[in-house]
């Protein structure tokens, strides 16, 4: 895969106290990148650095071999298309108007629409599932709902790069697996934090695993969720459960003062279940 994104000796500091330091990465075209890690570890401040929200970073961050400073903002939202837990108030804004917003990269607010753009604003929607809601006001939509309507501007902002920040946050079983299917079928590199790590492993294809601001470790689902790796890094005792059912690894974390022999047999993971909303 060709490679879209390299990141090197990457750091950001703020007020004398070091954010994230030293981190090196490359990102592929295609890729779908999990950010795991504790609260505090950096993933969101690294989001940032690699949107340029942060200016004052250092190290080299480069998109198509090209430094990332030397790209216009507009040229940036061409490229990245950011989808945040908590969406900021779009008052008084249709789902169609939110999703016709990934339009401003190329135009300007008022500009009329081409019959290209519309068509493809309403593919959006029919591809998120949310056509028949484009006369709905934004506000008055579920949280999922949300989510697909700004992955849908994204599609509309024809983004190489999708940036979702705890995109699964507030929401319930059903909708996380929903979105991140969603993201998964869109066939474009997504860079995303996530919390659960049992998600991740689900839909990602490499970890970014984080702790005090530096990468622990760059590798496939597999080799990332290691429990001695990650005992090390939550503080927790951690169980891996390599049920061939679902194809990926699953991991549990248990009270220090248990171990993985002693916790009782009813709170052991069950072979023949869907475990994916466990605890990570």
């Amino acid at each position: 895969m060709a490679k879209l994104l390299s990141v090197a000796s990457l750091s950001w500091s703020v007020d004398k106290q070091v954010i994230i330091k030293n981190i090196s990465f490359d990102v592929n075209s295609g890729d779908i990148i999990g950010i795991i890690g504790p609260n505090g570890a950096g993933k969101t401040t690294l989001l940032k650095c690699l949107l340029n929200h942060y200016k004052n970073w250092q190290g080299t961050i480069k998109l198509k071999n090209k430094a990332l400073s030397q790209y216009k903002p507009n040229e940036l939202a061409q490229t990245f298309a950011l989808v945040v837990q908590n969406s900021p108030p779009i008052f008084d804004l249709k789902v169609y108007d939110v999703v016709r917003m990934g339009l401003l990269p190329y135009k300007t607010l008022f500009a009329r629409d081409s019959d290209t753009d519309k068509k493809n604003i309403i593919s959006a929607l029919e591809k998120v599932g949310l056509a028949n809601s484009q006369a709905k006001f934004f506000n008055t939509l579920s949280g999922g709902e949300q989510q697909r309507v700004l992955i849908a501007k994204a599609l509309v902002q024809k983004a190489k790069v999708l940036v979702l920040d705890e995109p699964t946050n507030h929401l319930d079983i059903y909708y996380q697996h929903q979105i991140l299917q969603l993201v998964k079928a869109l066939n474009i590199t997504v860079i995303m934090t996530i919390h659960d790590l049992n998600l991740a492993a689900h839909y990602c294809n490499r970890l970014l695993l984080l702790d005090k601001g530096q990468l622990v470790s760059d590798n496939s689902v597999d080799k990332v969720l290691k429990p001695e790796l990650l005992t090390k890094v939550f503080g927790l005792p951690c169980y891996r459960d390599d049920a061939q059912h679902c194809g990926v690894p699953r991991v549990y974390f248990y009270p220090a003062s248990q171990t993985a022999s002693n916790i009782p047999l009813a709170n052991k993971p069950d072979n023949s279940a869907n475990h994916e909303g466990e605890l990570s």
